[in-house]
């Protein structure tokens, strides 16, 4: 089926929803970074600051932050040259009690590596490059390692499988190639054997993961940072779930258009409910939707030539406003 995807920006602090944009479903998100942050100049945001996942990770994208001076945290593959080198130097020594976190349950450590700049002038077609400082967090935790080993078995599990079932699938091509010497014969049908170097290769960066950034120094406050982008996860959820948007149900451009922009209203009401419950330790005790239920049995009253009036209300419900920094409505 037609496929839209939604780039969507929250702020960090605010942990509302500030910006959407409609993407084709065919547009990868390094392609996206650019439009973005065209659109960022014109909001005329002061100190900018990007948490980005690794689909986002290009030398394009790295230099074009650069040149707009807005700070970037992102996350990295361990198998750019950049990460690989110097993870190499620090796997015999990074599982140690010096870079554990007991608040994080992980290792890490960080070095600051330079990042080789350029940039090409439009009008005069002149290339600069320079040197940037850039600080490179690397993390090591052992259920993650876990969690990557198994993950990674049931890829190989399926890939036999299809191979062996002869249900071989396009996407998977490349895999078939890298990690397994297939031989066909009209008597013995397929045989596999597994390619040793190119598993171990993948096992050597279970449970290793890093995040590169221009301002965050302190490899934990980058983490507290970048697992802070869960709530656009939540946001995403939101929309398809609580706010009906998994198929968008339109015969227009023109009704799509004006659907995502209520389902975006809506979801700065969720997103704010949501932080309000957050700050005030709620959800011990109620999902959403029942603190929604707990207000929505309150009822208003109207009558030809009076004012409106509200039906009684416990001190549970006035004091659920007053944690939402919503007017006890009388």
């Amino acid at each position: 089926l037609a496929q839209i995807n939604l780039a969507l920006l929250f702020g960090e602090h605010s942990r509302l929803p500030v910006y959407y944009r409609k993407l084709p479903g065919n547009i990868s998100d390094v392609k996206t970074i650019q439009n973005l942050l065209a659109d960022l100049d014109f909001l005329k945001l002061d100190k900018v600051k990007l948490v980005l996942d690794r689909g986002f990770y290009s030398e394009d994208n790295i230099n074009a932050m650069y040149q707009k001076h807005f700070k970037f945290l992102i996350a990295a593959r361990t198998s750019l040259k950049l990460v690989k080198d110097k993870l190499d130097q620090v796997r015999t020594t990074i599982a140690s009690r010096p870079h554990y976190s007991s608040k994080y349950g992980l290792y890490s450590v960080s070095h600051i590596v330079d990042w080789n700049y350029n940039e090409t002038k439009k009008r005069s077609g002149q290339k600069i490059t320079s040197t940037k400082r850039m600080y490179l967090h690397l993390y090591y935790n052992d259920q993650r390692a876990t969690d990557d080993k198994v993950a990674f078995n049931k890829l190989l599990d399926l890939i036999e499988e299809e191979l062996l079932s002869g249900k071989r699938k396009p996407e998977h091509e490349k895999l078939y190639k890298k990690y397994y010497e297939i031989n066909e014969t009209p008597v013995r049908g397929v045989t596999l054997l597994p390619k040793q170097d190119a598993i171990d290769a993948v096992g050597k960066n279970y449970g290793y993961f890093a995040l590169i950034s221009n301002g965050v120094k302190d490899p934990l406050e980058a983490l507290d940072i970048y697992r802070s982008k869960d709530v656009v996860e939540k946001a995403f959820d939101n929309l398809k779930e609580r706010l009906n948007m998994r198929r968008t149900s339109v015969s227009s451009e023109e009704s799509l258009e004006g659907k995502l922009f209520v389902q975006f209203v809506a979801l700065i009401y969720l997103s704010y409910i949501h932080k309000a419950m957050s700050d005030n330790n709620l959800f011990k005790q109620y999902t959403m939707q029942e603190l929604l239920d707990e207000l929505d049995v309150i009822e208003r009253y109207e009558q030809p030539g009076r004012k409106p009036r509200i039906g009684e209300m416990t001190k549970k419900q006035m004091g659920l406003y007053e944690y939402l920094g919503v007017e006890v409505p009388t």
